[in-house]
């Protein structure tokens, strides 16, 4: 995985998270959910390219 690549998963990831915590705090569940589905796509970018880099090998 490319040091870019790998930035802008963990980037999502963490941006998600916060946003997880910002909704919960506040309570807002729509604000939360949206968090949870930021961090999910940040994992799945980062699994994709774990993939890609494994088949390079």
């Amino acid at each position: 995985m490319s040091g870019s690549e790998k930035s802008r998963a963990q980037a999502e990831q963490a941006k998600g998270k916060v946003k997880a915590t910002v909704g919960h705090v506040v309570g807002s569940q729509r604000v939360t959910a949206e968090g949870h589905a930021e961090q999910a796509k940040g994992k799945a970018r980062q699994a994709k390219k774990d993939t890609k880099d494994a088949f390079r090998r």
